[in-house]
């Protein structure tokens, strides 16, 4: 083992680069499929906790959509309000032992991490409906769409620019927080760092390079979600056209520079 810090962490490179690549291909899938169904199911959530209730509505389901707002407003707020470690061990050991449930580790990571992305996602989702102002939903309803196609057709595109950044920023929490799933025994980046450290009791140099390692999967995925952000937005001018002869007359303009410039 060499004496200088920069040669024990290539040394350490050399004999264990594979096993820090593959802990971090695990912490990326674990990452990227989590959020991903922690999105639908946010989405759905979100959509479901919207739905407007009024008295002209039946009693039947006036009691449904009540008992179901409710136990999604629970779930919400438990997973929200207690952290993922805990929640890792109460689902992977505890039913277990009381329910004689028994997960892989492949399946309660993914579980674990969509459940609890779902419950910020959802409210992420409502603020993110609620934002839209109520003259699309007005405007929707009186054509005479659904609730859901509302949602779906109306709101949810021009919501979905809103919380982007929120759906990027769950991504980065869930690539560093899946080093929590190391106590269910999942061999992630945190966990391949932590016996690595164990064999030579090189824990700084070990967790130098996870350091590293968690910055640039963490920057490269936020660069990505900047860049679906900006292309989202569109071209920064729009040229307005018409087929109409009589609006010829006035020319066509950039729609940026026209509002900006004198009336």
């Amino acid at each position: 083992m060499p004496e200088s810090f920069g040669g024990r962490i290539i040394y350490l490179l050399q004999q264990y680069g594979p096993s820090f690549l593959r802990g971090a291909g695990v912490t990326m899938a674990i990452a990227l499929v989590g959020t991903f169904i922690g999105c639908v199911i946010g989405f759905a959530v979100g959509i479901v906790q919207t739905i407007p209730v009024s008295k002209r509505d039946g009693l039947p389901k006036r009691i449904f959509l009540k008992v179901v707002k409710t136990i999604l407003s629970i779930y919400v707020e438990v997973f929200r309000g207690t952290p993922m470690m805990v929640q890792a061990m109460f689902i992977y050991y505890g039913l277990q032992s009381m329910c004689n449930i028994s997960m892989s580790m492949w399946f309660a990571a993914f579980f674990i991490v969509s459940i609890n992305t779902g419950a910020y996602m959802a409210e992420t989702v409502r603020g993110g409906i609620l934002s839209i102002d109520i003259g699309q939903t007005e405007g929707a309803k009186a054509i005479g769409m659904t609730h859901f196609q509302t949602m779906t057709s109306v709101i949810l595109p021009q919501a979905l620019r809103n919380i982007m950044p929120q759906i990027g920023n769950n991504l980065i929490i869930n690539i560093k927080d899946t080093c929590v799933l190391s106590v269910i025994g999942t061999v992630e980046l945190f966990f391949s760092a932590k016996r690595v450290a164990g064999a030579f009791y090189t824990y700084f140099e070990a967790f130098t390079i996870a350091m590293v390692m968690y910055f640039v999967l963490t920057f490269t995925c936020s660069r990505i979600l900047r860049w679906m952000e900006h292309k989202m937005d569109g071209p920064d001018n729009y040229d307005l056209a018409s087929l109409d002869t009589l609006t010829h007359t006035s020319g066509m303009y950039p729609f940026r520079k026209r509002r900006s410039g004198d009336e």
